[in-house]
């Protein structure tokens, strides 16, 4: 089955659209979407049907349908927001859309209708705190978890809610939030295959935490926290995304100042990670993306617009460099999905 992947150009306003060859990583250009009002987030449903984009320019969620052969997409339909969305993800059921909004304190719940697009006005409308910058469900659709940045920009915790997934409303956990006792800033989080735990990026810490993840409770205790930087470096620098292979094997965490990617392997015991060093990237890695293989890892620049290839060693966790592509102004996102064909 074929590979595809989205580049949200914020700088451009457009979406790019690439093949990818799933053996070699090869990119393949299939053509770009003009897209208005700065498209940053990408999401797609769970069935891979349609996407998701934000448009933080203009305040605004756009939906559309993806062409199952070509991967092109198709407007379906754009709602407004309150204000501009930085992070979205569909419920496990591929119902709903959440959305984090970092400036406007909060996370919302769109109905996702009959025909895939969103609808308006919103489920839910949900305050939480300045720094929101990310909101998933977990495996089981029954919890939701939103972590907020620190530095003076956001209260430096992670929000947990429970998840009605037949009415797509959030509800406090009966303990509301976990803090760490460091100004960590958790931004971004994967779950690990296993469900058992949860990484977190940490965005002023310049690190990952680790989180067992109680299934029933719905809710986090931390049990790890490790540097994404080498030992010894004093320049500025900040976390973004992180992905975790499929395997369970491999983590990855983007530095923003040491420009670089960091590698970890992951104990298949006890979920704890051990460092294998940082991979030079493009400059100011925002956003990284892992095929579905997790063969291949993808990192855009901020600053350069460019997207450079990894090779993903399947024995070591180590990245080895392939190509680098132009892409164009302020790359937000990079999403690779699997289509029938």
């Amino acid at each position: 089955m074929p590979y595809f992947m989205y580049v949200a150009l914020q700088g451009d306003d457009k979406i790019l659209t690439f093949k990818m060859d799933p053996d070699s990583g090869k990119l393949e250009p299939q053509g770009e979407l003009a897209i208005s009002g700065g498209p940053a987030p990408l999401a797609v449903d769970p069935q891979r049907r349609y996407l998701y984009a934000g448009r933080r320019g203009s305040k605004e969620l756009s939906s559309f349908s993806i062409d199952q052969k070509t991967a092109g997409l198709s407007l379906i339909g754009t709602v407004p927001l309150e204000t501009d969305s930085v992070y979205l993800a569909t419920d496990r059921k591929g119902r709903f859309l959440l959305s984090a909004y970092y400036e406007g304190s909060m996370v919302t719940v769109h109905t996702i209708g009959e025909d895939g697009a969103v609808m308006a006005p919103p489920v839910q409308t949900l305050p939480t705190a300045r720094g929101a910058h990310s909101v998933q469900t977990d495996p089981s659709n029954k919890f939701a978890f939103v972590p907020h940045i620190a530095a003076g920009r956001g209260p430096n915790a992670i929000f947990q809610f429970r998840f009605d997934e037949n009415s797509g409303t959030l509800s406090p956990n009966d303990s509301p939030r976990v803090a760490p006792e460091e100004e960590l800033g958790p931004r971004h989080f994967c779950f690990h295959p296993n469900g058992n735990t949860i990484y977190f990026s940490n965005e002023q810490g310049c690190s990952v935490t680790a989180y067992r993840f109680d299934r029933t409770a719905g809710t986090l205790s931390a049990f790890q926290t490790i540097s994404t930087l080498p030992q010894g470096y004093q320049g500025d620098n900040t976390c973004a995304q992180i992905q975790i292979s499929p395997n369970g094997r491999f983590l990855y965490a983007p530095n923003r100042g040491h420009n670089s990617i960091a590698c970890f392997t992951v104990d298949q015991v006890t979920d704890e990670l051990a460092p294998i060093g940082q991979t030079s990237s493009e400059e100011m890695p925002r956003v990284i993306g892992l095929d579905p293989q997790g063969k291949f890892l993808f990192a855009a620049g901020h600053a350069s617009g460019r997207l450079a290839s990894y090779r993903i060693n399947n024995d070591t966790g180590n990245l080895e460099p392939l190509e680098s592509y132009p892409l164009g102004e302020r790359p937000m996102w990079v999403m690779i999905i699997e289509l029938p064909g």
